[in-house]
């Protein structure tokens, strides 16, 4: 078990208080992180995300997704069964569970599928023009102070 002092890092920067919280958060919370349900995080072009999680015995009206505070949270209840059965064994997991996912800047969630027993999420970083690097031209030496010189946004 290892424990991390983040002191020097609140002492040493400013502005940063976002970043070490959610750091202070992942770490605290990593030894008891729950394994079910089992999921995938692949990344499918340049800046753009899946999630797929593992949902078998789930309808899709068990299945809850919503982005709130800056997290992805993806529950589900089952409904229970109200039929006589009997089980002689039962190993098909359908207990509920939420599952939390911190999203970084200016990434969201563009849509969601389940089907055989996965539930897909889609995700797109979409980083706004103001953020995005600009090619500055550079005037000759023969150009007035009146001249301004526009910006273009690199690709």
């Amino acid at each position: 078990m290892r424990n991390f002092d983040l002191a020097p890092l609140y002492r040493a920067t400013v502005g940063f208080d976002q970043i070490a919280d959610m750091m202070d958060r992942v770490l605290s919370s990593d030894m008891g992180q729950p394994t079910y349900p089992p999921y995938n995080i692949e990344k499918t072009a340049d800046d753009a995300y899946r999630i797929s999680i593992a949902v078998a015995g789930f309808a899709d009206g068990d299945l809850s997704v919503e982005v709130k505070d800056g997290a992805l949270i993806v529950s589900a209840r089952k409904a229970e069964d109200d039929s006589d059965r009997t089980f002689l064994h039962r190993g098909i997991a359908t207990r509920a569970f939420e599952r939390k996912f911190q999203l970084a800047d200016h990434v969201k969630v563009t849509g969601a599928s389940h089907a055989d027993g996965m539930l897909h999420i889609d995700l797109v970083r979409e980083v706004p023009e103001a953020l995005k690097p600009r090619r500055i031209e550079i005037a000759s030496g023969d150009a007035t102070d009146k001249d301004v010189v526009e910006g273009t946004t690199v690709n």
